[in-house]
């Protein structure tokens, strides 16, 4: 077994382990919870009540409920609360998560090179509602664009009916921060990032920038670049060159030779270290793409802005989500191309806690040799 796998094996059995006795507590801090809302409920019910029956005229008023709490029964009410509760014990154990990793791989400490220095260029900053995004495209980037675009004032009406790009409609309110500014405007505002399997993440920007590009687009013309470079004519293939767009292997083969020459990797397949430098910046909120309902009800609620927007998810997969053919995919490439693109985006596994596994046992058993085209 090789080394990288053993160790990702090693840490995501642990985890597992960690998770297991983990939900067995929060279901018994649930529980607890529920028992105590009921009770403590029953008795304010009870004592309004009493004061009702007295016919007390004491001018008191009962607290006034949200909109969304009114509508909610009271065990909603109480499994809402539990349900933050235990996204708030999820961020705590991230960020502290992220800290000692940051830590261990020395990429906490400042310096010249793009880790060790905050990068503020993808950075969304709302100043009216104190809310700072880091915008990791094929992570729900499509989503809070929108939001980030209706918190800037603009109506939903506008947005559906407009033509123009999401992010430069943004860009328009949000311009982009210094790296000084970015840490001034932390000092009152609650910071977020949404991240994503980089592997899923990966597949996900393919299918969506190269396999389904618009005609004439520039992925389009990207995907016809690396069909011509990285697309081996076979003498079986009675002269078929296949589909318009590149394979999976094929751009796989072309973005490793990109990432080791050391060129400007695309935003959609740029490593999340790279473009947030999570190390360099400090994250109130990081939320997952595994658990994104609820961590993004989570920030919603802590930024008090759901009277403008909601946890939705604004961009699924076209057809079959990209979690469901991950085997289909990686079983295109070999075990030492996957444990290439490992090292690619190495940071982003240990970092935020995802595991090589799954991914590598797909891959296929035997040695490949990377040959890049000029």
């Amino acid at each position: 077994m090789p080394d990288e796998v053993r160790y990702e094996y090693r840490r995501w059995n642990a985890t597992r382990e960690k998770m297991t006795l983990r939900r067995r507590v929060l279901a018994g801090l649930r529980r607890t919870i529920l028992a105590a809302g009921v009770l403590v409920l029953l008795i304010l019910a009870l004592s309004s009540q009493d004061r009702s029956s007295t016919g007390s005229g004491n001018g008191l008023r009962q607290p006034i409920a949200s909109e969304d709490d009114t509508a909610m029964s009271l065990e909603e009410r109480l499994m809402e609360q539990s349900r933050l509760i235990e996204a708030e014990m999820r961020m705590s154990e991230r960020r502290k998560y992220l800290s000692e990793r940051c830590s261990e791989e020395s990429l906490d400490k400042p310096g010249n090179d793009s880790l060790h220095r905050p990068n503020a260029w993808e950075f969304l900053v709302n100043r009216d509602h104190h809310l700072i995004w880091c915008n990791v495209f094929k992570a729900a980037s499509t989503s809070w664009m929108y939001n980030f675009n209706l918190l800037a004032g603009y109506s939903s009406q506008f947005l559906k009916s407009s033509k123009a790009v999401p992010v430069s409609l943004a860009r328009q309110k949000y311009p982009r921060p210094t790296a000084e500014e970015l840490a001034k405007f932390l000092n009152d505002s609650i910071s977020f990032l949404i991240v994503r399997h980089p592997f899923e993440r990966l597949l996900s920007a393919y299918r969506d920038k190269l396999e389904h590009s618009l005609p004439h687009t520039f992925h389009s013309k990207l995907g016809s670049y690396i069909v011509s470079h990285y697309r081996t004519k076979s003498p079986k293939s009675g002269g078929k060159r296949g589909p318009r767009y590149p394979l999976f292997e094929e751009f796989i083969k072309w973005l490793l030779c990109e990432w080791k020459v050391g060129n400007e990797l695309d935003m959609h397949w740029t490593p999340i270290v790279n473009f947030c430098t999570p190390c360099q910046v400090r994250f109130d909120v990081i939320a997952k793409f595994e658990t994104l309902h609820d961590d993004q009800n989570y920030l919603i609620k802590q930024a008090h802005v759901g009277h403008i927007i909601k946890p939705e998810w604004k961009n699924p997969s076209r057809g079959v989500q990209t979690k469901d053919v991950i085997k289909q995919y990686f079983s295109q490439l070999s075990k030492t191309q996957i444990k290439d693109l490992y090292e690619m985006f190495r940071y982003d596994f240990i970092l935020f806690d995802y595991s090589l596994i799954e991914y590598i046992e797909n891959g296929r058993d035997e040695v490949t040799k990377l040959e890049c085209k000029k």
